[in-house]
């Protein structure tokens, strides 16, 4: 390896040295923009509720009344205890686990980084893109009793933990029969707000009743499949997110829909981001080494509705 190289490799190091801190630690406003780099690249994360945790836990409280608070008064007398409502109060914890990410730089990235000055953007941004589809693949499939994917089995993700309301498409295309089946599922009180609410599903199912809704003779005809017009059922849209699974079932051909408001995912990133380095001198690359800790739960299982056996061919 020439000094050239070599030098190129320690310079470069040192570039990236000057985002970190006490133990590689990203300084805070790196950190800040590192996670928003995160939240912009990905799919779920911008419609969701993200929060920067100080620490390892955060604790999600839940408030409302779950039943009439109004009485029949009569005018100068107070309510009496018995007439008097309580809210429910309950919490759910968010407890980040550990994830890390390698990336290795060879020499001809570095040299156009380095002379163009854009280095640290470009390592943040190149990061950022990667980790954002990771991320969005744990809160999407996570499952601690995933029997082959150590990745996958660090936490549940939404499709795991949308277990309380279901509907059974019995193995069919998404239809509006499906949305409106899952619509029906979801308990009244969650739908006061349905224009907030979001159907996420796959790419391919939200093609297949994209093309459904144009094989209708209706004045829209082909501006569905001619144009990225946003499909919806009963004014919610449908989000298509290409991490969600497409090979479910007996016959490897089936997806799953998750009815919500994405405000009802939290996603908890824990501020303390590290990032390291080192080099391999021979082979000429910069070795980048990033630990990130996030979690992801909703505020409210019971305001979600999971579709399944939803077909996709």
């Amino acid at each position: 390896m020439s000094t050239d190289n070599r030098t190129l490799i320690q310079k470069a190091d040192l570039e990236i040295a000057d985002l970190t801190t006490d133990g590689g630690l990203l300084q805070p406003s790196q950190a800040k923009k590192f996670i928003r780099t995160l939240i912009s690249e990905s799919t779920v994360m911008p419609q969701s509720t993200v929060i920067p945790m100080k620490s390892h836990t955060h604790q999600i409280d839940k408030i409302r009344f779950g039943s009439r608070v109004l009485r029949a008064a009569t005018e100068g007398q107070a309510l009496s205890k018995a007439d008097r409502a309580k809210p429910d109060l309950d919490q759910e914890e968010l407890n980040v686990k550990e994830f890390k990410a390698e990336v290795r730089l060879n020499n001809s990235v570095l040299e156009d980084s380095i002379e163009g000055g854009s280095l640290k953007q470009t390592v943040m941004k190149i990061l950022g893109d990667r980790v954002a589809l990771d991320m969005d693949e744990m809160i999407v499939n996570g499952d601690t009793a995933h029997p082959t994917d150590a990745f996958l089995a660090k936490f549940d993700g939404i499709i795991k933990q949308a277990s309380v309301n279901t509907y059974d498409n019995l193995v069919n295309p998404p239809t509006r029969a499906t949305f409106k089946g899952m619509l029906k599922a979801m308990p009244n009180e969650f739908l006061r707000n349905k224009r907030r609410m979001r159907i996420f599903t796959s790419v391919d199912a939200e093609l297949e009743y994209r093309d459904q809704l144009a094989a209708r003779e209706t004045a829209k005809g082909d501006r569905w499949t001619e144009e990225d017009i946003p499909v919806a059922y009963g004014g919610v849209p449908l989000l298509d997110v290409p991490v969600f699974p497409e090979t479910l079932g007996t016959g490897t051909n089936e997806t799953v829909a998750i009815l919500t408001d994405p405000k009802n995912i939290n996603v908890g990133i824990w501020r303390k981001i590290t990032m390291e380095t080192d080099k391999d001198i021979s082979a000429g690359v910069l070795i980048i080494v990033v630990s990130l800790r996030f979690d992801c739960r909703f505020a409210e299982a019971r305001a979600t509705v999971k579709g399944t056996g939803i077909t996709v061919n």
